[in-house]
């Protein structure tokens, strides 16, 4: 089959490709750059107005006469690849604002690349307007939103995804899922908002290559290596400053015993090559699954503190602390199973082999593929 995968969120798509492209499948993707994380894609669609004297003007033009110079830019580049983007027979959103334009643009262009392709499906894997109301309504106990709601951030809104509740994104929305066939959903994060909607047709764990991300049994000698990544734009929605207030009480106590290592706002492959030599891995609080750069980190044998709810835990019949360690939002409970994992480094060992085993049966990207295929072509109504 020739397949579309349109946009791409912290690697999904590629992973989703390289599996698809094994079983002998024709996989094209195409996505806006996406600043600093630069991810591979086939066909790039250039941000042009994104710093210096170019995103001032944009920004003087939006604000004068409500036309974003970006959204245009991006749109004449989607209308101008159309033979290139045309004859699919599945193409897949990764989002409801794949392309991060203004939701009349986006809605245009969804619809072209549509009418374009003969079966469109919808990805849920990052903030869209389901899961975004879900979190919201507070039908989770901590979700991406807690920090902005506790008035703990109010620096960066817009990680938030608050844009979905909007009107215009809500018309987008309500467009998208007109026209789908069906939406996926990645983790429990985004299964748990679309359970019993009509058009949802399922989750699919992320595809992690597993082929290119190799598994290192930890070593443990003088030192257990605890990597913190932070993303600036973030910070507090990944809970980057809880996680900084749980190593503040573990360095009191074991300051000779743990080697703290810290990367702000890498590119990916500077990233995965970062925490090369840690045994634990800080990812993310407010969440019930796990990211992309969690399982990524799991899969080459780190313990992750990540989502690993009660809901994943039951959903996948698994023991709590022995694939990844559920990341709540306070300091001290961090800081507590640091101290568990620290006193007892066999645990790490263990973990580790177990989080590579977890990856294997349930996010290989081959098998991943293979599930896509099937729910693709099971829909052809």
């Amino acid at each position: 089959m020739k397949i579309l995968l349109v946009g791409e969120y912290s690697r999904l798509h590629n992973s989703l490709k390289e599996g698809l492209e094994e079983l002998n499948h024709d996989v094209k993707i195409v996505a806006p750059s996406d600043g600093f994380k630069a991810y591979k894609v086939d066909v790039l669609v250039k941000r042009k107005y994104q710093k210096g004297i170019k995103k001032k003007i944009k920004n003087i033009v939006y604000r004068l006469f409500g036309f974003d110079l970006e959204s245009q830019n991006i749109k004449k580049q989607i209308l101008d690849l159309r033979s290139n983007l045309s004859n699919h027979d599945i193409v897949q959103f990764i989002n409801e604002a794949s392309f991060g334009c203004k939701p009349k643009i986006e809605n245009e262009l969804f619809n072209a690349i549509s009418s374009w392709n003969k079966k469109t499906y919808l990805l849920s894997c990052g903030a869209d307007y389901i899961s975004i109301s879900y979190a919201n309504e507070d039908k989770f106990k901590y979700s991406l939103l807690t920090p902005y709601k506790n008035g703990k951030d109010k620096t960066f809104i817009e990680p938030y995804g608050l844009k979905f509740l909007t009107p215009e994104f809500i018309k987008l929305h309500q467009n998208i899922y007109n026209k789908i066939y069906g939406v996926i959903a990645s983790d429990i994060d985004y299964h748990l908002p679309l359970k019993n909607h009509p058009k949802y047709l399922g989750l699919i764990p992320n595809p992690i290559n597993t082929d290119i991300l190799k598994f290192k049994k930890p070593v443990i000698n003088d030192q257990i290596v605890i990597f913190h990544g932070i993303n600036a734009h973030n910070y507090y929605k990944k809970g980057n400053d809880i996680f900084e207030e749980a190593l503040t009480i573990i360095k009191q106590k074991y300051s000779k015993n743990i080697k703290i290592i810290t990367a702000k706002s890498l590119p990916y492959k500077e990233y995965i090559k970062a925490y090369d030599k840690a045994h634990i891995l800080l990812d993310q609080v407010y969440a019930y699954d796990q990211g992309y750069n969690a399982l990524e980190a799991m899969a080459k044998g780190k313990v992750v503190f990540t989502g690993a709810e009660q809901e994943w835990l039951e959903y996948y019949n698994l023991q709590e602390d022995t694939i990844a360690i559920n990341a709540l939002p306070s300091a001290k409970e961090i800081a507590k199973k640091l101290e568990w994992l620290i006193d007892n480094p066999e645990k790490i060992i263990e973990i580790s082999i177990n989080a590579r085993k977890f990856i294997e049966k349930y996010h290989n990207y081959i098998t991943s593929a293979e599930k896509y295929l099937s729910t693709w072509t099971q829909n052809n109504n």
